[in-house]
């Protein structure tokens, strides 16, 4: 099968687009035939490589996939699934049962693996996957519009409702709208009630992030200063809660424009995971900062039955084939997209 792969951590270059076995599907899996997959800066981390990190070589990265069934492993049977039927699968996989897993918090289980990350993932023709993780297309959505959302949709509802916890009529800044998570993040804070305010690099992105349901926009080329600017649109009060994802360039303000008593959330470090701030923001604000990642399969469905109701708008940037893969990952790189990349093979 074609696949979309590396050999060696490294940069882009080290993608490879090449022919790769076919995988076989084990007991309680299915065998899903990809259409379409979606990029996340997941990909880009776990192609550079971490201390820990440890894969089977070559790896297949690829955490959002839509596909269709096209058999089950040994004894299987699809659970009201059949070959043939249109799915999206949940990036997440459980491995073990244990105390985190029974309280609903399946990333923190040590046996909690993310296709693309733990396991070879979605950018290939072809894949093997538990049954339990597939989820029914319906009509009316085509296979990118499905494979968009799962891993940023997933994380964005969790980071901000089961774990942030926005409630009605509270302030929300998202800094960088234009990211797969936080184009969706601010749709999922309009549903909570709150008032959404978005930080973007161009107008163009502006005026995008106004169409998501964003009630104020501040490009932070045209006003460096954001945090100052927040704290005069809130009433010299600050934010109720920031998500910030970028991490080492933006984390010092993002503390500055919360208001007394904010919540800081985080599930990632595009401009760097070592950072140094002034602690005393921390406790002169009672601030809290609160980490988080993935969910649970619940979180997964619920999220999804957002999509599928059309409660949450998808954002695709554009659709690109699997064969271009090194130039879509370009995009992501350099923070040219606005919404998800979308591979077909």
């Amino acid at each position: 099968m074609k696949a979309l792969y590396f050999s060696q951590h490294g940069e882009r270059d080290r993608l490879e687009h090449g022919n790769l076995p076919n995988p076989e599907p084990g007991p309680g899996e299915a065998l899903v035939e990809i259409r379409a997959a979606a990029l996340n800066h997941l990909d880009i981390w776990v192609r550079r490589g971490w201390p820990g990190l440890k894969l089977a070589l070559p790896h297949v990265g690829g955490s959002d996939g839509a596909g269709v069934i096209a058999g089950f492993g040994p004894g299987t049977t699809g659970g009201g699934l059949e070959i043939g039927r249109r799915v999206v699968i949940d990036p997440g996989v459980t491995t073990a049962t244990d105390e985190w897993t029974r309280r609903g918090l399946d990333a923190l289980s040590p046996g909690y693996q993310i296709l693309g990350e733990h396991r070879a993932g979605t950018f290939a023709e072809r894949i093997a996957v538990p049954v339990g993780n597939l989820l029914p297309i319906p009509d009316g959505f085509g296979f990118a519009e499905a494979a968009a959302p799962l891993l940023a949709g997933l994380t964005a509802w969790r980071m901000l409702i089961g774990c942030g916890e926005v409630r009605v009529n509270e302030t929300v800044l998202i800094v960088g709208a234009g990211g797969g998570v936080n184009s969706i993040a601010i749709q999922v804070a309009k549903l909570a009630g709150a008032r959404v305010f978005a930080l973007t690099s161009s107008p163009e992105k502006a005026a995008r992030a106004r169409e998501l349901g964003a009630d104020e926009v501040i490009d932070y080329r045209a006003e460096p200063e954001w945090a100052k600017a927040i704290y005069k649109m809130t009433g010299r009060r600050g934010v109720d809660v920031v998500v910030d994802n970028v991490g080492r360039a933006t984390l010092a303000s993002s503390l500055r424009a919360l208001a007394p008593g904010g919540r800081l959330l985080t599930v990632g470090n595009t401009s760097g995971y070592q950072v140094e701030f002034d602690i005393r923001y921390m406790f002169a604000k009672q601030i809290r900062w609160i980490g988080s990642t993935m969910g649970s399969h619940q979180d997964f469905r619920d999220v999804m039955g957002l999509v599928w109701n059309r409660k949450l708008r998808v954002v695709i940037d554009r659709v690109m084939p699997l064969a271009a893969g090194r130039d879509a990952v370009r995009l992501l790189e350099e923070g040219r997209q606005f919404g998800k990349v979308v591979l077909e093979p």
